[in-house]
């Protein structure tokens, strides 16, 4: 199973590349969901609303399962694809990578795209800087005040973060665990007889 995954810290400056008088301008984001990708690309079009183009291509997934390219009415494979084995071939993933263009008045056949795309998206992803992100899981947990000792001793001790704090009748924690130490420390858990998991 994997534990991590590589990507971008954070968006890129779009750069401009110019080709026979065409200007191609590429985004990178990093990205969780498909709306993420849908905020991102409203925005690029929002900002270039006169471009000819927004072709774009994104992996979504810790093993890049989930994942599009499109050309926005370029000649099949011209555009998106180019993009999209920039990403591949960066082994990266929860990333969108959107290339604009201004036509230019010369036609550049799909080979001419096919290279310009790729160059556009290889350029942008060379001026990222990329992150190895650790996979988390979620513990959530149910337990009376006098378990209250030795539940924090575990969260000391893997250094956890609480995300949620009940405190009622019981105590009603949720924990980010890392995926690595899921099963390890779900099994401490469970091992404390007077500890509800959720």
């Amino acid at each position: 199973m994997e534990f991590s995954y590589f990507t971008i810290e954070k968006p890129v400056e779009p750069l401009i590349l110019k080709e026979k008088g065409s200007k191609f301008i590429p985004f990178a984001f990093p990205v969780n969901s498909e709306q993420d990708i849908q905020e991102r690309l409203n925005e690029v079009r929002q900002l270039h609303p006169k471009a000819t183009h927004h072709c774009y291509a994104f992996r979504l997934g810790i093993s890049g399962e989930n994942y599009r390219a499109n050309d926005d009415g370029e000649p099949s494979g011209s555009a998106g694809l180019p993009i999209y084995n920039q990403i591949l071939g960066q082994n990266l993933t929860q990333i969108l990578v959107v290339v604009v263009r201004y036509y230019g008045g010369t036609k550049l056949g799909v080979g001419g795209l096919t290279k310009i795309y790729k160059e556009s998206a290889k350029a942008i992803l060379e001026s990222a800087k990329i992150v190895k992100k650790e996979l988390h899981q979620s513990i959530e947990l149910s337990f009376d005040y006098s378990y209250q000792s030795q539940v924090y001793q575990v969260i000391h001790k893997f250094d956890l973060k609480i995300n949620n704090l009940n405190q009622q009748l019981k105590i009603a924690l949720n924990l980010d665990v890392p995926a690595r130490q899921y099963d390890e420390i779900l099994l401490l858990f469970k091992e404390m007889k007077g500890v509800e998991i959720l």
